[in-house]
């Protein structure tokens, strides 16, 4: 097993710099080690195009401010410390569940786009996506909160990697439901916090409905949709619903974490186990257990 965080910093600082029309090259450039993340994709995908989508950093607007914004990232050793953070994190998941499978893991961090109102305000600065085994892609704007979190934001998104790496747990598009997605973060979130404590392990949008029952029983009454286009409503909040064309269910940012923060830890607390150990739950073991101890 080896991990590949790629090194972005200067080329991204070297995109930052070049000439408009050179950018879109060297973007793809940057991009490409990373590309096998976008497999399951129909057709070939447009990487630059992904990127924009993704909320990456503009290659028409805002040099300044982003070439800024690229140094904080750097001088917090942001590709080191996430490093760091993986390794040691697998070394705790291997020795809580020795047999998984740890495949080879290409990292790719970006910065975020400034200009973009969604990624800056109701995701607080950061989006990631550790789904698809074998990658991880981390976008970060340095806000303070970010910075202070990039290992436990790297782990979080680990955790997601080995569940659903070969011989875990079946992630199928077709009958995939909002259940598994939510007790996905949860247990990404209680791993995180399992290494970093509740501070900095909570996914931070979440935090502030982690104690609402009204959105905690909301969550619940859709645990059991299906189809991907509809997860963005009930895991990450409505805002982000609209903002990538998918349909509103009443729910605010983050309340799918919160949700699956608070079934993961019913469940932890009525089995005993560390998140580490039940990384390869069953998403129907754990809300059936938790529901049974959450009012």
């Amino acid at each position: 097993m080896t991990i590949t965080v790629l090194e972005t910093y200067r080329a991204m600082r070297d995109i930052l710099r070049a000439p408009a029309p050179e950018r879109p090259g060297l973007l793809r450039a940057m991009l490409e080690p990373a590309a096998g993340m976008y497999r399951y994709f129909p057709g070939e995908v447009d990487l630059v195009a992904m990127h924009r989508a993704g909320s990456g950093f503009p290659l028409d607007r805002d040099e300044a401010r982003c070439r800024e914004a690229l140094e904080v990232l750097h001088e917090a050793d942001a590709w080191g410390r996430i490093e760091r953070a993986l390794g040691d994190a697998i070394a705790v998941q291997l020795a809580a569940t020795p047999g998984i499978t740890v495949p080879d893991l290409t990292v790719l961090i970006v910065l975020g786009d400034p200009g973009d109102a969604h990624f800056m305000g109701p995701a607080l600065g950061m989006t990631a996506n550790g789904s698809v085994s074998g990658y991880l892609f981390l976008n970060f704007w340095p806000y303070p909160e970010n910075l202070a979190r990039l290992e436990a934001t790297a782990v979080h998104e680990l955790n997601h990697n080995l569940r659903y790496a070969p011989g875990g747990v079946e992630w199928n598009p077709a009958t995939v439901t909002v259940g598994e997605q939510i007790v996905s973060e949860g247990l990404a979130d209680a791993f995180a916090r399992q290494l970093y404590g509740d501070e900095l392990g909570y996914a931070r949008m979440g935090v502030p409905l982690l104690h609402d029952d009204a959105v905690f029983a909301k969550v619940v009454s859709g645990l059991g949709v299906t189809g991907m286009e509809n997860f963005a409503a009930w895991v990450h909040g409505d805002a982000t619903a609209v903002r990538y064309g998918g349909t509103p269910v009443g729910l605010p940012t983050g309340a799918g974490y919160a949700a699956g923060n608070r079934l993961v830890d019913a469940y932890l607390a009525a089995t005993g186990r560390t998140a580490a150990q039940a990384l390869l739950v069953s998403s129907r073991e754990v809300i059936d257990t938790a529901l049974t101890r959450i009012p």
